[in-house]
């Protein structure tokens, strides 16, 4: 006997216990938050950055920026553009800070450039300031007192001897000495030198003297009378041995050879002090005198690099 089967029921039985029991609602997922975005990346390709979004550099050694040639980068920039990207840094709030390139910076927004070409670098406060600094020793168009300063940072911030400074400015070890002892100069000489009314070589010239009253008095007097470099040296070693000057006195010393006076002019020029060469025959000595602790603490380390 066949039996016929109720495909109908065999559907309704086979629903089950989900016949009997309500569907559950799945519940709604949460909505997900948009993943943050990405940091930026660093690159070696420059990008377009808004000028806006660029904050001024707190590292910055450079004191001041010559407007004219300011105005003369902004009419370049606005008829060709920037030719070499600023560098900078990426900040928490979605800005950036400036890290070489100021000039260009400055000069773009002169020029009403909505955005400037830049180069990404992640980096730390500290590498960000030392970078700066770095940065700024190799230009040609810092004052002597900023480049003093910028040494002084290095020295101060970074512990670095003036050795290091040199192998990573690419100057001689000499020279970073020399512009250290600028800070030695009094305020209103160190003012003097920065608006260029005074060179490097004079105020290097004006550190032999003994004392911040015998210098800023010699400084004036050497404006004054718009004394060269040479005439300076010659008016500082006649107050240093004023009695030279005195009648009968020296008049029978022998001439000095002038390969020795030369040799004698350029230590006195290197190290800022009175050098004496007494030489007769290729044989000799040099004397150096110095007159406060500090010249001799930088003698010995312009001699020892320590």
């Amino acid at each position: 006997m066949s039996t016929t089967i109720d495909h109908s029921k065999r559907r309704a039985l086979g629903k089950g216990l989900e016949s009997l029991l309500p569907r559950a609602t799945p519940p709604t997922p949460a909505p997900v938050a948009p993943p943050p975005p990405a940091p930026a990346q660093e690159s070696g390709k420059p990008r377009e950055i808004a000028v806006e979004l660029i904050d001024k550099n707190p590292f910055q050694t450079r004191s001041h920026f010559d407007e004219q040639q300011l105005a003369e980068l902004a009419a370049s920039i606005a008829a060709t553009g920037v030719v070499q990207p600023v560098v900078v840094r990426p900040l928490p709030n979605g800005r950036f800070q400036l890290i070489a390139g100021e000039r260009r910076w400055l000069a773009s927004q002169k020029a009403g450039k909505s955005v400037i070409p830049a180069i990404l670098r992640q980096v730390s406060d500290e590498q960000a300031m030392e970078m700066t600094i770095v940065e700024n020793l190799q230009r040609a168009d810092l004052n002597p007192i900023e480049q003093a300063r910028a040494y002084d940072r290095l020295s101060r911030d970074f512990k670095m001897t003036q050795e290091q400074m040199a192998q990573r400015t690419g100057k001689d070890r000499a020279s970073v000495s020399n512009f250290l002892r600028l800070l030695k100069l009094p305020i209103e000489v160190q003012v003097q030198v920065e608006k260029a009314e005074l060179s490097f070589g004079h105020a290097r010239t004006l550190l032999a003297l003994e004392s911040p009253e015998a210098i800023l008095k010699a400084a004036k007097k050497v404006t004054a009378l718009s004394m060269s470099v040479r005439q300076t040296e010659s008016y500082v070693q006649g107050l240093l041995n004023p009695e030279k000057k005195k009648d009968g006195e020296g008049k029978h010393d022998p001439p000095l050879d002038p390969n020795v006076k030369e040799a004698q002019d350029k230590l006195q020029r290197s190290l800022g002090l009175k050098v004496r060469i007494e030489d007769k025959n290729g044989r000799g000595r040099v004397v150096i005198e110095y007159a406060r602790l500090e010249d001799f603490d930088a003698l010995m380390e312009a001699i020892t690099g320590r």
